[in-house]
């Protein structure tokens, strides 16, 4: 059974999308429906989509 670990460790494409009228990224996992986040920087807009891929793991493992 895999962990975790082995979950986040996997490769999902990840799409980054410059919001012009908000500012900011939105940053999504097509492969991940629904997982989406968003920052005002690309770092961290980068930074809250491994959160959020984890918790969307963590959901539905």
């Amino acid at each position: 059974m895999k962990t975790l670990n082995d979950y986040m460790a996997m490769s999902y494409r990840m799409e980054i999308v410059e919001d012009k009228d908000e500012g900011g990224f939105v940053v999504s996992y097509p492969d991940l429906p629904g997982c989406i986040t968003c920052g005002e920087t690309l770092e961290s807009a980068i930074e809250n989509a491994q959160d959020a891929k984890k918790a969307w793991i963590e959901a539905v493992k």
